[in-house]
């Protein structure tokens, strides 16, 4: 969507741009090219950073990359002595490099171990969550995060499973759930989706401080700077969409779209995975305040 992107924050401004979510570096590109002054891009994925670092060299001192959760991201302007930007993005959730890469554990499409980790340098692998957790913690993790209506049925499956052997791969896991989903005639979707979404979000923790990094954005910008938030399911786009109203309501922001914006169907057509983005789009008004968020 990065028409829609640069339509909403207008880097034909100039001024410091924050890709909190830079992934191979496509958004950033497009900021520079349109007028952007400067670049910092955040992400989370060494492994993508390393891409993103050799297609952006071009752009020389305009874009520099950290290896950081955009939550994190008043320490990283504090660091730099930054108090305001014209505007910011996060496109949220796995990036086709993450979903396509091997050895990752983010696609049951191959069979492989069960990492899921964004960022590979810290935190448990899913295989070690899924080994530890108990069976309830497991079936709130299922039923909250994947909206999987036979949480429990997997959850207890899984237990039941790794009594006989670790959970450790992608393909082990993914025959677990389908055997324990009722099937029901033919289903767009393959059983196994929904929980592997929700297990993803629980390993890297994607639902967990969003509103308040969405507030700490918002304190950031300049008189008339953007905060633009693209998400790939309900959860995320609810939580964007309420935290927006919020901050609209106390006259942090101003929301620039009433409904999300989707992809035209020549994107879909494109790229399939772009199906289920939405964009939400807001702007700081002249009035509303000091700003800086700690």
């Amino acid at each position: 969507m990065v028409a829609e992107v640069l339509a909403h924050l207008s880097p034909s401004r100039g001024g410091l741009f924050v890709d909190c979510t830079v992934g191979l570096g496509g958004h950033t590109r497009a900021l520079l090219d349109a007028g952007a002054s400067r670049v910092i891009g955040i992400d989370r994925d060494a492994a993508a950073l390393a891409i993103a670092r050799e297609s952006l060299s071009a752009y020389g001192d305009r874009v520099e990359l950290a290896h950081a959760d955009y939550r994190s991201l008043t320490q990283l302007l504090d660091t730099r002595g930054v108090s305001r930007v014209a505007g910011l993005l996060a496109d949220l959730g796995v990036s086709s490099i993450q979903l396509d890469a091997p050895d990752r554990g983010f696609s049951f499409r191959r069979d492989e171990p069960l990492d899921m980790r964004m960022d590979r340098s810290s935190g448990a692998t899913a295989a070690e969550m899924i080994a530890a957790a108990d069976e309830q913690t497991l079936a709130d993790v299922i039923y909250e995060f994947g909206e999987e209506r036979h949480a429990r049925r997997v959850a207890r499956a899984t237990v039941a499973a790794r009594r006989d052997a670790p959970i450790d791969t992608t393909g082990r896991f993914a025959d677990i759930v389908r055997r324990a989903i009722p099937r029901k005639g033919y289903s767009r979707i393959d059983p196994a989706t929904r929980t592997f979404q929700a297990i993803r979000i629980w390993v890297n923790r994607e639902l967990e401080g969003l509103d308040e990094f969405l507030a700490r954005a918002a304190g950031r910008l300049d008189e008339g700077g953007r905060l633009a938030v693209i998400t790939f399911h309900s959860l995320e786009d609810r939580i964007v969409k309420h935290t927006f109203r919020a901050l609209q309501s106390e006259g942090r922001l101003t929301v620039r779209t009433k409904r999300p914006d989707v992809p035209a169907e020549a994107e879909i057509e494109r790229n399939p995975r772009a199906r289920s983005a939405k964009l939400r789009a807001a702007e700081r008004p002249a009035d509303a305040g000091p700003g800086v968020t700690p």
